[in-house]
């Protein structure tokens, strides 16, 4: 409540009915009284005729007490007060029969002066809150007011001798009423100092700070609000090591629940949080601060342990903001009211950046301040080695820890990152680079290394350090040195070593677990190999044992952790394997290496140990690696080309001889070899500028056939190729979709791509949703059980498809729904028994029509006047074509399938003199005779003919000569040469022969050539 209302709820018309009893009323006689009357003979609880005693006045006390209280709005003052309050205001009122003044005197003295009387003639308050005692003065000073106004009424002396003043004392309490409302009380100055808290918290605690890099062309420092990333925390504790690129986690994070990290203390209002260096705790912190200021929910208040501690003694509430430089002054007892209250949210950041001794006495702060002020919010941040797991479980604390970023969160930090710098012009290829580079997908885990990554790469102008050894040494020394200096923090438990120091140690410990084949280490194992390197990196330093050591590498380094009792590995594979590349190459292991090279676990190692070598290593270990005459190790001495600033022009000229013959693939035979080699190809993989059309779609399908293994980095390469015009490189696009993420995918690559020749083929419902994310695809392809109304629903412009081709699809029942593709010119229906209704087809103008079903129904074929493609698989019923096909349409593509022309033979081919392709087939049931021939011989405009089945069915003494024809195809099994002799004496105008063999087939083509002299023969 805001005690400025208390003129509100004692209004004048309310208290003076209660007060008037404490004065006996007017007897006869009264007005003629010319001389003022002693208060004492006045109050109605004093003398013989009293009609008030003690219990009256304390019930009347609490009569105007409860007035107050219970009037609409916040109390004056706490309710555990209130009988306190009533005692002392009922003796107060008492005090009047025992005051030497009379009721004249009384007026004169004036309200003020006559409630100061009363508070020294009554007790003292005891124990009372500023609230309670704030309320006594006012209600005090309230009575007074209405009392002497009292008497001005009563006696008609007083009334005609203090006219004037009566008169004075009505304007008096209308301003008092007013004043009332207006005097600021406690809480009135707490809601102003507020209203300037939060904006101030806000903009403080606004913003992103990478410490440890030095930046000249960049800002260090950018908008929180713009780059944050809602970061996700589990219950469960992370077992086991994931080396996976970011969103590839395994172990048993991935089966505890997850939930965002700022709904945190949303349903438990204590919580610690851990994760390790770099994980997002801070910037949690800043957020929830910024969050809850913006929003008014709750008052933040951010205490920094490592600022904290260094007072000495941990700060009260009242010192909260003095002990992290606010410079602001709040009221006094500000902070322990809004406590008091429950509306605080007290955000505790760092018990791992204080000495373990002062780890204890913190938590004896905490839970004072906690069991002092229940009902706030409470969140303590530590990585996850500082203290035990159950280290506040009895205290009712929920263990959260952060989680590593999935490959979504990375690319939304990338985008969001670049927007708080204003630096969008180098997201896209920072993206392309996380992607299809293991080695940095892997560091990008966590807010710090990818800021990290973001601002090294926008300090060079797109760029990233060459071969990327200079941005490892720039996180290296960031996580070793810089980060904990810059931000003032000083040794940690007495152990401070220098960063090179801490390198000598971690490069022991990655390159055991390197030549172990393994990812952790027990804590035994690593001790030990610390305490052998002690001597060497820190003698007589006095730093600690090796317990000790490890233990602060453990808690400070950012590098190791500990995923479980009793284990240690690096928090990434990639800093294991640079470490431990550096250490092999210090001595000298480089027979180690390559003797190592034919296992893909070590291509990381190589390549950085190339990095970390002298130009004669170097040149030592690439020749090594194409001795082996490999194409994964030719490719992999190109990778490491990247990481050798200098080297033997010769050594480099024959890697990239070697390597030319593999990259760009300029088959689809090369292609799918070279996939073999593994997924570094996907950052070997150029283009699209510089390469042939055949090259682009070797490329294509190289990084299409590596998705089934890296996704994210084919999908970086197959993104570079989606505005290419060449159709066979489109249709590779188009046809990899099922690989990838559908609904990345068909936004990444599939929008772009130019729809000209082009069909999609959709098999998911996925697949179906996501064609509502893209520009209409005019030529579509659906696989499946689909109705023909769901088919329509799931097509955002109907209207604009030009060719359906429905496949495997028994629900399609009735065709006359799809008169919704008002401008469908082209359908294939393949294995779709139940569709009917081709006469509901008519009003479309369709030109093209294939009917693959030996059960399909055919009824209403005739009707399509407009067809001039027309395919079918089926038996045809009737005794001649003409009985079924429709004789109306200008048909010039006719196939009739194995079998369409059993009952029907050619018999009516001539009804279509515009046929410019024939195709059918025969089986050795069925032998065409002079007069299924006269029918072909009487197309005038036949220039194609495609043949299958049994070839003495067809190629015998009865086939005419036809001298138009200009171009043969055997169809499916190709017929013995020697079989087709007659055939070919009668097609004397042959320019191609196409024969249907085996992609893998050796069969030779020279009996065909020979057969056909005059013609080109080829495979199809």
């Amino acid at each position: 409540m805001d005690p400025t209302v208390l003129g509100g709820k004692l209004a004048s018309a309310l208290v003076t009915p209660l007060l008037k009893k404490l004065f006996r009323p007017d007897g006869p006689g009264a007005g003629l009284v010319d001389k003022p009357v002693r208060l004492s003979a006045l109050v109605s609880f004093r003398g013989e005729k009293r009609t008030l005693d003690e219990r009256d006045v304390h019930k009347l006390a609490a009569q105007l007490v409860a007035q107050a209280v219970e009037s609409p709005g916040e109390p004056p003052f706490p309710a555990d007060e209130r009988i306190a309050v009533t005692d002392t205001l009922a003796r107060r009122l008492l005090a009047l029969g025992d005051l030497d003044m009379d009721d004249v005197q009384a007026v004169r003295l004036g309200h003020r002066e006559l409630a100061m009387r009363l508070h020294r003639a009554g007790p003292a308050p005891d124990g009372l809150s500023a609230d309670a005692c704030h309320f006594l003065d006012y209600a005090t000073e309230w009575a007074c007011l209405n009392i002497l106004e009292f008497f001005t009424r009563r006696s008609t002396f007083v009334a005609r001798s203090l006219v004037e003043q009566t008169r004075g004392q009505a304007e008096l309490i209308a301003k008092v009423d007013e004043l009332l409302t207006r005097a600021p009380r406690p809480y009135a100055r707490d809601a102003a100092f507020e209203r300037r808290y939060r904006p101030y918290a806000a903009e403080r605690h606004n913003h992103i700070t990478i410490y440890g890099i030095d930046l000249r062309d960049s800002p260090d420092r950018w908008p929180l609000e713009v780059a944050y990333l809602s970061l996700e925390a589990t219950s469960g504790e992370q077992t086991g090591v994931s080396d996976a690129p970011p969103g590839e986690h395994t172990g048993a994070a991935t089966a505890a629940a997850r939930l965002p990290a700022e709904e945190a203390l949303s349903s438990h209002d204590r919580v610690m949080l851990r994760g390790d260096a770099g994980s997002g705790k801070t910037t949690l912190v800043q957020w929830l601060a910024v969050t809850a200021a913006r929003d008014a929910t709750r008052v933040p208040f951010v205490l920094p342990l490592r600022t904290l501690v260094r007072s000495g003694t941990l700060p009260a509430p009242a010192a909260f903001l003095t002990a992290v430089a606010c410079p602001l002054t709040p009221p006094e007892g500000w902070a322990e009211r809004v406590l008091a209250e429950g509306r605080g949210l007290v955000l505790v950041d760092g018990l791992d950046e204080i000495p373990a001794a002062d780890r204890h006495r913190t938590r004896d702060w905490l839970l004072a301040l906690i069991h002092a002020f229940p009902g706030n919010h409470w969140l303590l941040t530590s990585r996850p080695t500082a203290v035990r797991p159950d280290w506040l479980a009895t205290e009712g604390f929920r263990e959260l820890t952060l989680t590593p970023m999935r490959r979504a969160d990375v690319a939304t930090f990338v985008h969001r990152w670049h927007a708080a710098a204003q630096a969008p012009e180098y997201e896209t290829q920072l993206l392309d680079s996380l992607r299809t580079k293991r080695d940095l997908a892997r560091l990008a885990t966590n807010p710090l290394m990818c800021g990290l990554i973001c601002a090294l790469h926008r300090e060079r102008r797109g760029y990233l350090p060459t071969g990327r050894k200079e941005l490892y040494d720039a996180a290296l020394a960031m996580l070793l040195a810089r980060r904990d200096r810059e931000r003032g923090m000083g040794a940690v438990d007495g152990v401070e070593l220098g960063e090179e120091a801490q390198l000598e140690v971690l490069q022991r410990l990655a390159y055991a677990l390197v030549l172990s084949g393994n990812t952790e280490m027990d804590l035994e194992t690593a001790e030990g190999i610390v305490a052998r390197c002690l001597p060497v990196v820190a003698p007589g330093s006095g730093q600690g044992d090796a317990e000790a050591v490890l233990r602060t590498l453990l808690l400070r380094s950012g590098l190791l952790r500990r995923p479980g009792e009793g284990v240690v590995d690096f928090v990434h594979r990639t800093f294991q394997d640079y470490l431990g590349a550096r250490y092999a190459v210090e001595e000298g292991h480089l027979d180690v290496l390559a003797g190592h090279a034919g296992d893909s676990l070590w291509e990381d190692v190589i390549r950085m140990a190339v990095a970390h070598a002298r130009p004669r290593e170097r040149a030592a270990l690439l020749r090594r690696l194409l001795a082996e005459g490999t194409p994964r190790l030719t490719l992999l001495a190109l990778a490491c080309l990247e990481h050798a600033a200098a080297l033997d022009p010769g050594v480099r000229a024959e890697v990239e001889e070697r390597a030319g013959a593999l990259v760009p693939p300029r088959t689809t035979e090369e292609a799918k070899a070279l996939a073999e080699a593994g997924l570094l190809v996907l950052e070997l993989l150029p283009g699209p500028e510089g390469l042939t059309a055949e090259e682009a779609h070797g490329v294509a399908v190289t990084a299409s056939l590596l998705g089934a293994e890296e996704d994210e980095g084919a999908l970086a390469v197959l993104r570079r190729f989606r505005d290419h015009p060449d159709l066979d490189v489109r249709r590779q696009l188009a046809g990899t979709w099922s690989r990838f993420d559908t609904r990345e995918y068909a936004i990444e690559v599939l929008d772009h791509l130019e729809r000209d020749g082009l069909s999609l083929v959709c098999e998911s419902a996925e697949q179906r949703a996501a064609l509502s994310l893209m520009r209409p695809w005019h030529r579509l392809r659906f696989d499946g059980p689909l109705t023909a109304a769901a088919l329509i629903d799931c097509v955002p412009d109907p209207a604009a498809v030009r060719l359906l081709h429905l496949r495997n699809n028994p629900g399609l029942g009735h065709l006359g729904e799809l008169r919704a593709f008002r401008s469908l010119s082209s359908l294939r229906l393949q294995r779709c028994p139940d569709a009917v209704g081709l006469s509901s087809l008519a009003d479309l103008p369709l030109t093209d029509l294939s009917v693959f079903d030996r059960g399909a129904d055919l009824t209403g074929l005739g009707s399509l006047a407009l067809l001039t493609r027309l395919s079918i698989a089926q038996s045809l019923p009737g005794d001649v074509l003409t009985d079924v096909l429709p004789v109306e349409a200008p048909l010039l593509s006719l196939f009739l399938g194995m079998g369409s022309i059993r009952s029907t033979g050619l018999r009516g081919l001539t009804r279509w003199p515009t046929l410019q392709s024939l195709a059918f087939g025969v089986s050795g049931e069925q032998y065409l005779g002079a007069e299924d021939w006269s029918e072909v011989a009487g197309l005038p405009a036949l220039t194609t003919l495609s043949l299958y089945g049994q070839p003495e069915a067809y190629a015998h003494d009865a086939m005419p000569e036809l001298p138009g024809v200009r171009d043969l195809q055997f169809l499916a099994t190709p017929p013995p040469p020697q079989a087709l002799r007659v055939l070919a004496s009668r097609l004397p105008g042959l320019r191609t022969v196409g024969v249907a063999t085996p992609v893998d087939s050796a069969e030779s083509l020279d009996p065909y050539a020979e057969l056909f002299p005059a013609a080109e023969v080829f495979r199809i």
